[in-house]
C-alpha cells in the first residue's frame, strides 16, 4: 500500500476545511430547523413535545398524528405499524414531520444479552458496546430509532429491583460502560439506518431510593451528586448521547422532572447538552402526587420551565401548554427551544430523508454472529464465587451428571428483566446445552424438582435425591425468576425464594459434589447456600445463549473471568453496603466482640467503640471486584514511575502478572486509589483503572497501566473540582480488598 505523507501546511489546510464543512453542516441543520419552526403553529410545536403510547393503536391516535399532536410514539411493536404511523405523519399531517419511534431496548432486542449488571461483571466495554450495536441493528429493522438505555444510576442497594438494569455501585465502572453502550447504540453516524438514539437514565439519583423501594425519595447533597452520581451522565453527554431521561424520585424535595438545577444549570449550562430531555413514564403528572404541584397546569409549568423537552404519556403538555403560553405563564421561546432540540434529533437521525423501513429486507435477528456475541458476553459475565478442592471444571471422570432445579430449563426467566421482544423459543437453556454438547459422553439426569423459584411444593424432592445419588456430581440451578427483579420489583429480603434452600440442604446429604449456579437479577444473601456448595457460579440472567456458555464453563471449555460489579452483603440488614464508602472516626478493626461472645450481665460498655454490627460484623459476603478463576494469578514487583507528582502528570504503574495455574485465562486487574486526607472526607478507595489481561498457563507479563493525576480530582469543600495536593495510596490487585500497595504524593 502506498503511504501518503502530508506536510505541516497541508495538515493545517485539511483541518481548516474539516472545521469549515463541520460549521457548514451545523449551519445547514440550524437553518432547516429554524425554517420548519417558523412554519409551525403553537399547537404543532406542542405536538412535537408530546410522546404517545402506540400499543393498541386506534383511530384516535391516527387523528392526533394527522393534526401534528405527536412528536414521538413508543411501543409500536410491528414494522408494518411503524410505517403506517409514519405515513400518516409524513403524508397526511400539514408539515410532514416524521415521528420518532421509541422502545425500551435494554440488553438486547431479539438476541438477548446478559442483564446490564451481568455485563458489568465482564469489566469489558467492548462487550457492552458490541451488545448495544447488535441491539441497535435488530431493533432498527423494526423502525425503532430511540431506546431508553443505558441506565447509569449508581446502585448500592440490592433490594432495589432496578439494580439489574444498572452497571452496579461504582462511578468509574458505570462511566466506562455507559459510554460504551451509548457508542454501541448510536454507532459512528447517527443518521445511519441501523443507529438508534441512546438515552442516559435516570437523571438523577434514582438508584439511591430510600429503603431500596422504587419511586421513593432520595436525599443526596449537591457535593455527593457531583462526586458520585453526576459523572456517568456527564461522560455520556461528552460521548454524544442524544437524549437524557429524568428520574421518578424527588431529591431533597424536588422531583427530577421539575428540577431546574439538574436540567438547566447543570445539564444545559455546564455540560452544554443540546439533545432531548424526556420525562419517565407519566412523571410530569406524578409531580402532583409528590405534592410538588397542585394540578396539571402547575406540573406543566414546572417541567417545561425546568428544561424538560418531551412529556412521556402524561398528556400534560398537550392539554395545558397552549393556554399557559397564551396566559403568559410559559414563554413561547422556551417552547421553541424544546422543539429545536427534538427537530435537531430527528434531522440527525436522518428521519426526514428516510422515515420508512424496508419490511422486505432480510432480518439479522438471531444470526450466527449475534448469537456468538451473546454467548461471549454471557461467558465473560459469569463470576466464580467458590471452588473448593477445584471442583470445577468437571473432569472426564464424570460419567453421570444430575441437573436439578427450577432454572435449569426456564427460557423465559433466563432472559431476565425488561425483555419485551425476546422470543423464549430461541433461548438455549443449560439443560438443552448439557444434553446437546456433552450428552454423548455424560449421562444427563434431569429433575426440575421445583416448578419455579418461589415454589414451596416439596413433593418432587425424592426424585431429585434419587437422581443425585445416581450421579457423580450435581449442578443445581437456583435464583429468581425474571419477574422478581426490575422496575417495581423490590424486595425486603434477598434470600432464595420458595424451597430452594431446603433443596440444597437435602442434596448436600447425598455426599455428592454440589455446583450451585445462580441465575438472578441482583445480589442475593446466599451465605448458607455457599457454605453447603462445593462450587458456586453466579450467572445473573444470562440471555439467549446462557445455556451453552454455562455448560462450556462447567466442563472447562472456557474459564471464568468475571468480577462482581456490586458488593454482596451477608444480610439485608447490612445494606447499603459498598466498597468505596467513607471512613469513620472509629472504623471497624475486625477484632470486635460479636453477639454470641458477649457474657451475661456484663458491666455496660461500648464493646470496642467501632463501626460494625454485633451480629454481622463488618465485612460483606463477597466484596466488589471479587471473582475466582480456574487458574491462579500472582502480582509482583509493583513500581511507580514517580512517588512525587504534579497535578498535570500521568503516573505510570508497572508490575509483573503471572499465570501460576494450569489454565490459560484472563485476569481483570483493578487499580484503586485512596486520597488519604482531603478538604472533605474521602472514600477508603476508588476504582481508577482496570484492564483485562490474557495469560497462558505459566506465562508472565510486565504490565504498564497509566493513571492521569487529573483523574484524582473531586468536588471539594469549596465546590471546586480539583486535585488536592497530599498523600495518596495506590492498590493494585484482583479485587477491592487484596493487592499490592504503594504510596505517592501530589504536589
Amino acid at each position: 500500500m502506498k503511504k501518503i505523507f502530508l506536510n505541516k501546511q497541508q495538515i493545517l489546510l485539511l483541518v481548516f476545511f474539516l472545521i469549515l464543512f463541520s460549521c457548514k453542516d451545523k449551519t445547514t441543520e440550524d437553518a432547516k430547523i429554524n425554517d420548519l419552526l417558523s412554519k409551525m403553529t403553537l399547537q404543532e410545536k406542542i405536538g412535537q413535545m408530546n410522546q404517545l403510547n402506540g400499543r393498541n393503536p386506534n383511530e384516535n391516535l391516527f387523528e392526533q398524528i394527522r393534526k401534528g399532536e405527536a412528536g414521538s410514539i413508543l411501543n409500536a411493536e410491528k414494522p408494518e405499524l411503524v410505517n403506517q404511523l409514519q405515513k400518516i405523519s409524513v403524508e397526511e399531517s400539514r408539515l410532514g414531520i416524521p415521528l420518532l419511534i421509541a422502545r425500551d431496548v435494554i440488553h438486547g432486542y431479539k438476541t438477548i444479552f446478559p442483564i446490564p449488571l451481568g455485563q458489568a461483571a465482564s469489566f469489558n466495554p467492548d462487550i457492552v458496546e458490541k451488545g448495544a450495536r447488535i441491539a441497535a441493528i435488530e431493533s432498527s429493522e423494526y423502525g425503532i430509532r430511540w431506546t431508553f438505555a443505558p441506565m447509569i444510576d449508581i446502585s448500592r442497594d440490592a433490594r432495589w429491583g432496578r439494580i439489574a438494569e444498572s452497571f452496579g455501585e461504582d462511578t468509574y465502572l458505570s462511566e466506562c460502560l455507559g459510554v460504551a453502550m451509548v457508542k454501541g447504540f448510536q454507532g459512528d453516524d447517527l443518521s445511519q439506518p441501523s443507529s438508534i438514539a441512546a438515552c442516559a437514565k435516570h437523571f438523577v439519583g434514582y438508584g439511591a431510593a430510600e429503603g431500596g423501594r422504587d419511586y421513593n425519595s432520595t436525599f443526596i447533597p449537591e457535593r455527593l451528586l457531583r462526586n458520585v452520581y453526576f459523572p456517568p451522565f456527564e461522560s455520556a453527554v461528552k460521548a454524544g448521547c442524544a437524549t437524557i431521561m429524568t428520574s421518578f424520585n424527588d431529591n431533597d424535595g424536588v422531583p427530577s422532572s421539575g428540577n431546574k438545577f439538574i436540567l438547566k444549570d447543570v445539564l444545559r449550562d455546564e455540560w452544554k447538552f443540546d439533545g432531548v430531555v424526556v420525562s419517565d413514564w407519566a412523571s410530569v403528572r406524578e409531580m402532583i402526587k409528590h405534592g410538588f404541584c397542585a394540578n396539571e397546569s402547575e406540573a406543566t409549568i414546572s417541567a417545561v420551565n425546568a428544561g424538560l423537552d418531551m412529556d412521556m404519556v402524561s398528556y400534560c403538555y398537550i392539554q395545558c401548554l397552549d393556554s399557559l403560553v397564551k396566559a403568559g405563564a410559559v414563554s413561547e421561546k422556551i417552547i421553541d427551544n424544546a422543539v429545536r432540540n427534538i427537530l435537531r434529533l430527528k434531522f440527525r437521525l436522518g428521519l426526514f430523508d428516510h422515515p420508512y423501513i424496508d419490511t422486505n429486507e432480510k432480518s439479522k435477528a438471531y444470526c450466527e454472529d449475534h448469537l456468538q456475541a451473546a454467548k461471549q458476553a454471557a461467558t465473560e459475565s459469569f463470576v466464580l464465587l467458590k471452588n473448593e478442592k477445584n471442583t470445577l471444571p468437571l473432569s472426564s471422570s464424570i460419567k453421570k451428571l444430575a441437573i436439578i432445579g427450577p432454572l435449569a430449563d426456564a427460557p423465559h426467566d433466563q432472559m431476565g428483566t425488561w425483555c419485551f421482544d425476546g422470543d423464549k423459543t430461541k433461548i438455549q437453556t443449560p439443560l438443552n446445552a448439557f444434553r446437546e454438547i456433552y450428552g454423548k459422553d455424560v449421562e444427563i439426569i434431569y429433575e426440575q424438582t421445583l416448578a419455579y423459584s418461589r415454589d414451596k411444593n416439596k413433593s418432587a424432592f425424592p426424585k431429585a435425591i434419587s437422581a443425585a445419588q445416581k450421579s457423580d456430581a450435581i449442578v443445581v440451578f437456583v435464583g429468581e425468576e425474571s419477574i422478581l427483579s426490575g422496575e417495581a420489583h423490590c424486595l425486603a429480603e434477598l434470600n432464595l425464594q420458595g424451597e430452594q434452600s431446603t433443596l440444597i440442604k437435602e442434596l448436600k446429604k447425598t455426599g455428592k459434589p454440589i455446583i450451585m449456579v445462580v441465575m438472578a437479577g441482583r445480589p442475593l444473601t446466599i451465605a448458607e447456600e455457599v457454605d453447603l456448595s462445593d462450587a458456586v457460579l453466579y450467572a445473573w440472567h444470562p440471555g439467549t445463549m446462557g445455556g451453552p456458555a454455562i455448560a462450556d464453563m462447567i466442563f472447562g471449555k472456557t474459564v471464568p473471568s468475571g468480577k462482581l460489579p456490586v458488593t454482596f452483603p451477608k444480610y439485608v440488614g447490612q445494606i447499603p453496603m459498598y466498597y468505596n464508602h467513607n471512613n469513620t472516626g472509629r472504623p471497624a478493626k475486625r477484632t470486635e466482640i460479636l453477639l454470641n461472645d458477649i457474657p451475661l450481665e456484663p458491666r455496660q460498655s461500648s464493646l470496642g467503640c467501632t463501626s460494625f454490627y454485633l451480629d454481622a460484623a463488618f465485612d460483606p459476603l463477597f466484596p466488589f471486584g471479587y471473582g475466582l478463576s480456574y487458574t491462579t494469578f500472582e502480582y509482583k514487583d509493583l513500581k511507580l514511575s514517580s512517588d512525587n507528582l504534579n497535578k498535570t502528570d500521568t503516573l505510570s504503574v508497572k508490575f509483573t502478572l503471572s499465570n501460576t495455574g494450569k489454565y490459560d485465562a484472563t485476569e481483570i486487574v483493578q487499580l484503586y486509589v485512596r486520597d488519604m486526607v482531603g478538604s472533605i472526607t474521602r472514600p477508603v478507595k476508588e476504582l481508577k483503572a482496570f484492564e483485562r489481561i490474557f495469560l497462558k498457563s505459566g506465562e508472565r507479563k510486565e504490565i504498564n497501566m497509566q493513571l492521569p493525576i487529573q483523574q484524582l480530582a473531586f468536588w471539594n469543600i469549596d465546590f471546586k473540582k480539583t486535585v488536592e495536593p497530599g498523600d495518596f495510596q495506590l492498590m493494585l490487585g484482583t479485587n477491592s480488598i487484596e493487592g499490592l500497595k504503594a504510596d505517592f504524593k501530589v504536589k
